[in-house]
């Protein structure tokens, strides 16, 4: 006999897979943590496997429940894409999304467009953290992350590209005074250099040499795990730095700071919009990540 309502427990089941733990998905849906352990338990019971490995200390999927759980996420955001797309355009947006953005990028190029967006929905409401280090948008309550880069762990993740920005190697007009200006990339060896920190900016540079693109590691003079004091460093001769155009365009046209080796850091950054898996995407997240590609599309968060 066919069962009656196929998609029961489903969502708690969907939920507790991506939070990894029942407490987790419990506090997410509004419910307790025996409800959510008993639905499932129901709805393994029904399906004749189970989805969950579990200890006292630790709960993992099995290969029946990572199986069910790709089916089940695929089924989930087909029906959410065409309730979204069904839904009426003049719709009331309400609600709080956190937005999770690098500091420099999202100071300087979002938060103008972020407050275009919000204005005309006096319901809507940002909570709205900058950081340049990576954080698990799950565990921090994200629902929505730009992330500059390769994306290295999508697994629980939706990402949709929004721009690409040039990259570009500079430093200040009194640095270069001191050192010298580099004329190629083995002369970067010899060089004062800026770069990033474990779980911040990168550690090391992009370039292209003809048509190969590689990673360089220059020296590590100074470590910056924040890309605005990355920028403030460059600006006041520490060395050189390469980071996206956008973070540094308004100190090159001031003259504050210059840039080297264009031919070789010609290389594109891809900007993703990143959220998390969810059983329904809400509607205000929804907009917003369509409005920030539409900006993209007119060259805005170039």
């Amino acid at each position: 006999m066919l069962d009656p309502d196929p998609f029961s427990g489903v969502t708690v089941f969907v939920t507790a897979a991506r939070a990894g733990s029942f407490t987790l998905a419990a506090e997410r849906l509004g419910l307790t943590k025996s409800s959510v352990g008993k639905t499932v338990a129901r709805l393994e019971e029904r399906l004749g496997f189970r989805l969950f490995n579990r200890t006292t200390r630790l709960m993992r999927l099995t290969a029946d429940g990572e199986a069910y759980l790709a089916a089940c996420s695929a089924a989930i955001d087909e029906v959410t894409s065409v309730q979204s797309a069904l839904s009426s355009s003049n719709q009331i947006l309400s609600g709080r999304v956190h937005i999770d953005m690098p500091i420099v990028f999202g100071r300087k190029v979002l938060l103008p467009i972020l407050m275009a967006i919000t204005r005309p929905h006096p319901d809507l409401s940002l909570s709205l953290t900058f950081t340049d280090a990576t954080s698990d948008l799950l565990r921090d309550d994200v629902d929505l992350a730009i992330r500059f880069g390769t994306l290295s762990d999508t697994s629980n993740l939706i990402a949709r590209r929004l721009t690409s920005q040039r990259r570009v190697i500079c430093a200040s007009p009194d640095y270069l005074k001191m050192w010298g200006t580099p004329k190629g990339l083995d002369d970067i060896r010899l060089h004062r250099c800026i770069v990033g920190a474990h779980r911040g900016p990168p550690l090391t540079w992009v370039v292209r040499e003809g048509s190969v693109e590689r990673r360089l590691v220059p020296p590590a003079t100074h470590q910056i795990s924040d890309g605005e004091a990355m920028v403030d460093a460059t600006i006041g001769g520490l060395g050189l730095s390469q980071v996206p155009i956008s973070m540094v365009r308004a100190d090159i046209g001031a003259g504050r700071l210059q840039t080297v080796l264009d031919e070789f850091s010609s290389v594109d950054v891809d900007i993703h919009a990143v959220w998390p898996q969810q059983a329904q995407l809400s509607p205000r997240v929804r907009f917003i990540v369509d409005q920030l590609v539409n900006f993209a599309a007119e060259g805005r968060l170039d």
